[in-house]
């Protein structure tokens, strides 16, 4: 799954985790940042949080431009 193409529309931390390759932990707290502090933008469902693929698409693209 380490192409963006073959994620799915809703993102998990595992999934981000994976495709990061990064520990759960550190996407989780990516997810707790503000999205203006570089956080990953993320919604909360009941006590899970979920990523939109185009907010992650978003969220690496102004990543990569801030480098």
């Amino acid at each position: 799954m380490h192409k963006l193409e073959n994620l799915p529309d809703v993102l998990t931390a595992e999934a981000l985790s994976q495709f990061l390759s990064l520990s759960k932990r550190r996407v989780y707290e990516l997810m707790a940042l503000k999205a203006d502090a570089g956080g990953i933008p993320c919604m909360k469902i009941g006590r899970n949080k979920r990523v939109l693929k185009a907010d992650f698409v978003n969220w690496m693209n102004k990543t990569k431009e801030e480098i």
